[in-house]
């Protein structure tokens, strides 16, 4: 008398506990983890488009829910793909039937392929971009070798939607052939992944699994280069006068930050200009002008820069630029900028000091500084009041390198 299998594991004949665990326990997340991620998409366009129709914290919510179990797929994919390498895998009951058995084979490999992309595409796009939603977790939001990239961020986002199309495709095809086999054929290919130890009939011949793999392989080519193809998104131009001054600006950046949820969510402007007229040797305690103009549009902040351009933040349709004036003042050996800043529909008093470390010539000089905003007083976020969710500190900061102008 032949002893009796344990139940946890497979053999040739059947599915064991733990396959059935793992493929029940993926499948309900996968089906809620696809109309979760729709839901939370459309909101947040809905959004941009009409800030105070949508509460943002919902959709933060939801993206922390969609994120947070798309994580757990990814480490219970892997735990499926380890026990399925560690199992016999049961025979097809029509292995002899060669296209449909290939069939098969290739929307399982698609499966798994899927199963480990979709997850790890969308925590690359995470911990690339620099607006999130975050990950509930205790591990952090970052990811080793990837940095925070508005161009890897939008590589990993295309990447994680035509992942998603496969996973959706596969899937659907899986579920067909699953019911195929249930109504049409009536035999036990479903009943063998039900409660219970369900055995079944197989045919002596089976299909090899390399070729199956291979095509499957080379069908998940596909979307990386689709995604290639689509090349970055390029951040608006918009034309600045030329600053034509006693100082150019040779080099520089201007770098702003807020904390949103908690995290630090950084950017950049690509384009601005400065006029700065300054006299270091003035007997004087007024030492010269600036004035800065600002492309707002080319505010790169990761992945929710199209929402900080929107009607609800900078509305950059009414006001595409922001510009300082200032005078600068030495105050008992420190030199202040004093000045007005010009942003949407408001003008601000601002004034802060300026760090300027001159070259041996004296020709060249580099300036840095920063100060803070509140983006209140910009009417900017007025949907979002609460500070735990987007503070109301905007931390801004400035690094450039000016030459003196031949005369």
């Amino acid at each position: 008398m032949s002893t009796p299998s344990n139940s946890l594991t497979n053999t040739s004949l059947r599915y064991g506990a733990v396959a059935k665990w793992f493929h029940w326990l993926t499948a309900a997340l996968i089906l809620t983890l696809i109309p979760l991620g729709f839901v939370a998409n459309r909101l947040a366009q809905q959004f941009q488009s009409d800030p105070e129709s949508v509460n943002i914290e919902t959709v933060t919510t939801l993206f922390s829910v969609h994120k947070t179990l798309g994580v757990t797929v990814f480490f219970l994919a892997l735990g499926r793909i380890f026990w399925a390498l560690m199992q016999p895998k049961p025979k097809l009951l029509h292995g002899d039937r060669k296209v449909e058995a290939f069939a098969a084979e290739l929307v399982h490999w698609l499966l798994y392929i899927s199963l480990v992309a979709v997850p790890l595409t969308g925590w690359f796009h995470h911990a690339a971009t620099s607006g999130f939603a975050p990950i509930w977790w205790p591990l952090g939001q970052s990811l080793p070798l990837v940095p925070q990239s508005a161009q890897l961020a939008d590589l990993f986002s295309t990447l994680h939607f035509l992942f998603v199309i496969l996973l959706v495709s596969s899937l659907s095809l899986h579920i067909a052939g699953a019911l195929k086999h249930h109504v049409i054929d009536r035999d036990a290919t479903l009943r063998r992944m039900l409660p219970g130890r369900t055995e079944a009939d197989v045919t002596d011949r089976q299909p090899r699994h390399w070729p199956a793999a291979l095509m499957a392989s080379a069908l998940a080519l596909v979307p990386f280069g689709a995604a290639l193809s689509f090349g970055p998104t390029a951040t608006a131009t918009i034309e600045l006068r030329t600053a034509e001054s006693q100082w150019q600006v040779t080099k520089g950046t201007l770098d702003i930050a807020i904390q949103q949820l908690g995290s630090n969510v950084a950017g950049h402007f690509d384009q601005w200009t400065a006029e700065i007229q300054y006299d270091p040797h003035g007997a004087e305690a007024m030492k010269g002008d600036i004035d800065v103009q600002i492309a707002i549009a080319s505010l790169v902040l990761g992945s929710v820069r199209d929402q900080a351009m929107g009607p609800d933040y900078f509305d950059t349709s009414k006001h595409p630029t922001a510009q300082y004036k200032a005078v600068l003042v030495d105050r008992s050996g420190t030199l202040m900028a004093e000045g007005q800043l010009t942003l949407k529909d408001a003008t601000v008093p601002l004034s802060f000091p300026v760090n300027l470390t001159f070259s041996e010539s004296g020709q060249e000089t580099r300036a840095t500084g920063d100060f803070i905003l509140d983006r209140r007083s910009f009417a900017i976020g007025t949907t979002v009041p609460d500070a735990a969710t987007l503070g109301f500190d905007v931390q801004v900061r400035f690094d450039l390198t000016a030459a003196l102008a031949s005369s």
